[in-house]
């Protein structure tokens, strides 16, 4: 009888271990993946329908107003230069915030679309440029008496006028340009009401060619590096530094179209006869907001009862953030039109929501939790200020535990793609038991929450609920 080896029975030994092994990692590395899969909880969310009142879009009434019978966040405010400056270099801030109640508006934490004006027709004769000013350009314009009533309209390429422009842009800029009180400023300065357009017909000289407008464009650009910028038609310059664009006929079906067709083509510069003045902007509404007022030819009526279906095609081509401030902020007593304000308010502007959350059911105490959020936004435009956000744990009893800082970017939640963000956050020093996650996008402001999600939710802090999970505390691999 042959007997074997020791070193051969020692190797075989090895080998039916080393099998062994590799089959229960083989079995526990499964099972693992078993319950890590079974662990994870998939939350899917709808958006919710109805007007939703949120920061930095919707209405924007006049400023000057006592009081607006639909909600708002923001309101208008422009101011002539002859208001502004009264004497060169004097700049009468007091009198224009007092006039537009400022101090009332940052009490309720409203912003303002602001526009500064040279020339605004009027019924009686009038200029809205100061008295020096008029002398200091030796009177270099046109009086006029025509359709939209009496002014007068500035050489805008006199070197004065232009010069002294730059440093009341500037000093607008020093004043409101550190913060997000002045959320959208319209351009602004050229042509009747600051609308880039001038009633030649009457006699009236034309507006400067697009070499001496874009210097007023770079008047704003750098007193205002921060706040979001507007222009009545999609300039080559406003193509060039991506700003956004206004419609002050919003709901006018031929003057909106043509508007439409600007930004969808750009060409010709009818004020001026140049053939490329306007370049195709498409996609601007992506980086930077649309607004302006509606149609001061259409009644309420017309715009939201008989007209509402057309209005609301018309906001919903033009990815409308605000409206103001010729707006309904008077109701009338009937309340027949309520529904339609409501509709209109409902798709203009941002509704971003939550479509998915997936996290643990379970994890162990001192473990990372490992979270996937996808937003999405069912509205017409984004958010284009990238406001912070923050995420919040709560435990059993409803009282804050954790509050951790939310890594996105609010401005890539745009209409008809999702956005998904994926991160851990760190559990320690929290005990066992069920916790939930909330999440709110925070005013810089006030440090609050203050966008409400389009969805539903049972908080009405405007913290959004996303779903529980439990910490456990017994050890185990696959234990919950």
């Amino acid at each position: 009888m042959l007997l074997r080896p020791p070193w051969r029975k020692a190797i075989h030994i090895l080998w039916v271990l080393l099998i062994s092994q590799l089959f229960w990692y083989a079995f526990t590395n499964d099972l693992i993946k078993q319950y890590q899969v079974r662990n994870i909880q998939t939350l899917n969310f709808r958006p919710i329908s109805g007007p939703i009142t949120n920061p930095l879009m919707g209405w924007a009434p006049w400023a000057t107003i006592a009081e607006s019978q639909q909600p708002h966040t923001l309101v208008y405010a422009d101011l002539t230069w002859r208001e502004f400056e009264p004497r060169p270099g004097v700049y009468d801030f007091d009198a224009f915030e007092k006039k537009h109640q400022f101090d009332r508006w940052r009490a309720e934490n409203k912003r303002v679309v602001f526009r500064f004006i040279c020339d605004k027709p009027g019924a009686e004769k009038h200029m809205d440029i100061p008295d020096w000013l008029f002398d200091a350009i030796h009177g270099s314009g046109d009086r006029y008496n025509n359709a939209y009533g009496q002014g007068f309209s500035p050489d805008y390429t006199h070197p004065q006028l232009i010069q002294f422009h730059k440093k009341a842009i500037q000093a607008l800029g020093d004043r409101y340009g550190k913060d997000d009180f002045f959320a959208y400023i319209e351009l602004g300065s050229l042509g009747h009401w600051g609308e880039w357009h001038i009633k030649v017909d009457s006699g009236i000289r034309r507006l400067p060619p697009e070499k001496i407008r874009d210097i007023y464009v770079i008047h704003y650009i750098e007193a205002f590096p921060n706040t979001f910028l507007l222009m009545r038609r999609p300039f080559t310059i406003a193509r060039q530094y991506r700003l956004g664009l206004y419609n002050d006929m919003t709901g006018s079906f031929e003057s909106t179209n043509e508007w439409l067709n600007w930004i969808a083509k750009g060409g010709e510069y009818d004020q001026t006869a140049e053939m490329n003045a306007l370049a195709p902007m498409p996609n601007a509404w992506w980086t930077a907001p649309v607004g302006g007022e509606q149609a001061s030819n259409m009644s309420n009526d017309e715009l939201y009862r008989k007209n509402v279906d057309q209005t609301i095609a018309l906001l919903e081509k033009s990815h409308t953030t605000f409206i103001g401030p010729n707006s309904p902020y008077e109701m009338d007593h009937s309340r027949s039109l309520q529904s339609g304000y409501d509709r209109v308010l409902e798709r203009i502007g941002y509704r971003i929501y939550i479509k998915q959350v997936q996290m643990p059911w379970s994890i162990h105490i001192g473990k990372k939790i490992n979270i996937s959020v996808t937003f999405a936004n069912d509205g017409v435009a984004p958010m284009y200020y990238n406001w912070p956000a923050k995420f919040y744990l709560y435990n059993e009893n409803g009282k804050i535990s954790k509050i951790y800082p939310a890594e996105l970017d609010l401005r890539k939640i745009l209409p008809g793609k999702a956005y998904k963000i994926s991160f851990s956050l760190p559990l320690d020093r929290l005990k066992q038991g069920t916790y939930t996650v909330g999440f709110a996008i925070m005013d810089p402001k006030t440090n609050q929450p203050a966008v409400k999600l389009a969805m539903e939710n049972p908080r009405n802090d405007r913290i959004q609920e996303l779903g529980s999970f439990y910490i456990n505390a017994v050890t185990g691999m696959l234990s919950r």
